[in-house]
């Protein structure tokens, strides 16, 4: 019997309905032979209940007090889809991170999995029991709860999978697969049949809320063959995988964008060999996300740098950057804030010159004005006026060819 691993997301276990729902899935690959291990996030909004109960009592609760706090959502929803097995005449067990053996990092709200002991979950499955294990979270070396961060129980699933050499790692959630755009704002964006695990990992860097970036990861580096389908409509998902055929030959497969980004530059820095290590080093160490980094040469002696980061994130960087002038040496600090960034990807890219060029050609015909620009091999990101960014993605999404219905067109004329 081969071992499959599933995760449901909090829309697709909000309600005792949807989570009976998610149990019958269960039920089914019991019944078709499987070993099923069941990964789930806490019920619809319940993690933000619990993060509003905190904010009611302090504007600055301890992170560990807060990892003992958020790690209860899914932990009632892994009792209750184990009840609700349990009534179909599945034997089922629950169990939370730590106990199913998983090991993190000391880090408190967005630790990273360092090992996973599957012994006790093994157990389980030869004893034909379907294992329910509540996602998002896990345990130190010294015995103290963490949380894995945003997108914690797509980690969680796709690190079991990869740990017990599952054969598949499924992800239910409330879309039907991968999209080339959020379909809430590319109207005519249409689902992609598969994509690669680079393009995948670019998307969710960039923005794209259907999987976390260190799930992609994981199921790079080992193999985990991964399928993001619906858990409300019974229909093909998208499947996530090394390599992919080309459709239609477009350079460019999925749009993604972020809002809420600000802009930072330091200005009259000296020019040291090691000035940029200086500056972000520290930025580092506190957690914070840099992106586009650009560095401009202003003298012989002298350069300015800008850098994007979400703009939460803002307060605590201009306090470290401040704390950190006498050495960094620099005279003044700006920023720019309701900024969005917008990014293309498509492994085409490689082969297709004028990819760039097409994508600021777009923007160049709604008058949207560029701020910053960032490339690879495989994306183009720009950060553009926030209040610009759906008309920003509607065009490009056009200029590619990836709206729905120039695929059907496409079909037709074939």
């Amino acid at each position: 019997m081969a071992t499959i691993v599933q995760k449901f997301g909090g829309t697709s276990v909000g309600d005792v309905t949807k989570i009976k729902r998610a149990a019958e899935k269960v039920k089914k690959a019991m019944e078709e032979g499987h070993k099923v291990v069941t990964v789930v996030s806490a019920m619809g909004k319940s993690t933000d209940s619990l993060v509003e109960l905190a904010q009611d009592i302090t504007n600055s609760p301890v992170k560990r007090e807060m990892d003992m706090l958020l790690s209860t959502g899914e932990q009632v929803t892994m009792s209750l889809m184990v009840m609700a097995l349990k009534e179909m005449g599945i034997d089922a067990v629950s169990l939370t991170g730590w106990q199913a053996g998983i090991k993190t990092e000391p880090i408190h709200q967005n630790a990273r999995i360092t090992s996973i002991n599957t012994e006790r979950v093994e157990s389980y499955l030869n004893d034909n029991k379907a294992v329910i294990v509540a996602g998002f979270q896990g345990m130190t070396d010294d015995g103290e709860i963490t949380t894995l961060g945003r997108g914690g129980s797509d980690t969680t699933a796709v690190a079991l999978a990869a740990a017990l050499k599952a054969e598949s790692c499924t992800i239910y959630t409330d879309v039907t697969g991968v999209y080339t755009c959020d379909p809430r704002v590319a109207k005519d964006a249409r689902q992609l049949q598969s994509i690669s695990y680079d393009e995948m990992l670019e998307l969710a860097n960039l923005g794209a809320g259907v999987l976390h970036p260190r799930a992609v990861e994981f199921a790079k580096n080992y193999d985990v063959k991964l399928v993001v389908r619906s858990s409300m409509v019974d229909k093909e998902g998208t499947i996530v995988e090394e390599e992919v055929s080309m459709e239609q030959n477009l350079a460019v497969r999925g749009l993604a964008f972020e809002g809420a980004v600000t802009k930072i530059t330091i200005d009259h820095l000296p020019n040291h060999y090691n000035t940029m290590s200086s500056v972000f080093t520290p930025l580092a160490e506190a957690g914070i996300d840099v992106d586009i980094i650009i560095q401009q040469m202003t003298g012989k002696n002298e350069m300015n740098i800008s850098f994007s980061i979400l703009t939460h994130e803002l307060p605590e960087a201009l306090n470290i950057l401040e704390k950190n002038k006498k050495t960094l040496g620099y005279q003044d600090i700006r920023h720019e804030g309701e900024l969005a960034k917008v990014s293309i990807v498509g492994s085409g890219m490689v082969s297709n010159p004028g990819v760039a060029a097409t994508m600021f050609n777009a923007l160049s015909e709604q008058e949207i004005g560029i701020k910053m620009v960032s490339t690879s091999e495989i994306k183009v990101s720009v950060v553009i006026q926030e209040e610009q960014m759906v008309k920003a993605v509607e065009a490009l999404h056009t200029a590619f060819e990836l709206d729905e219905r120039k695929e059907a067109k496409a079909a037709v004329s074939s």
